[in-house]
């Protein structure tokens, strides 16, 4: 199947917003090398989703690729990421996310390696950057998983989890994933909670 069947306003539009968004994470750090991915929701429910191996802070439009709702390419020959089941997991989750985000920065790779199955994060004003929460009192769990190079039995182990979770999730020794309603959402919600880990491992230099 050809690109040109998709919307083609909204699929530009994404492709913009999926570089844009490429370029920011590398700014910070948080895609080295070739690591991480980046999709949105489509009004058709398909996905655009960055392609496999490329470096996230100079992708062009090539670099960014079209999925079914199952994360089947839909032009013949197209690689994407082998972790596109993991986005296509959480669109179908949650009707409301319209976009996917997935870093490896240093912090969460680092603290997820210490141990535990998950994070949490208390008295942050940051916090309110999250869904539902309104005060630095309360406390945000972000769950641990063991990375896995089966991505269908990782998602296995990731669904009963996906409800509680209002910051996203990490892989360990691997990255963070986190949505949002759009684009906007996703980077502002990846943002607080790279901002929030990076406050984490700091602290525990000063132990």
């Amino acid at each position: 199947m050809d690109k040109a069947v998709f919307p083609a306003g909204a699929y530009c539009r994404a492709v913009e917003q999926i570089i844009a968004a490429g370029r920011r994470m590398d700014r910070f750090g948080w895609v080295p090398a070739t690591a991480g991915n980046i999709s949105i929701r489509l009004p058709d429910g398909n996905l655009a989703i960055t392609r496999s191996g490329g470096h996230k802070g100079l992708l062009g439009t090539d670099g960014v690729i079209c999925v079914d709702a199952a994360g089947r390419p839909l032009t013949t020959g197209d690689r994407p990421s082998a972790e596109t089941l993991l986005h296509c997991q959480i669109y179908a989750h949650d009707p409301r996310a319209g976009a996917v985000l997935h870093g490896h920065s240093v912090a969460s790779t680092v603290l997820s390696r210490l141990g535990g199955d998950a994070l949490v994060l208390e008295n942050y004003e940051v916090q309110k950057v999250f869904a539902g929460q309104n005060t630095h009192a309360a406390r945000v769990r972000v769950p641990i998983f063991d990375n896995d190079q089966d991505i269908a039995r990782l998602s296995g182990v990731v669904a009963p989890h996906l409800d509680g979770m209002c910051a996203g999730y990490i892989i360990r020794g691997h990255g963070v994933y986190a949505w949002g309603a759009d684009m906007d959402a996703a980077l502002a919600r990846l943002e607080g909670l790279e901002f929030l880990l990076a406050c984490e491992l700091e602290e525990r230099k000063l132990r």
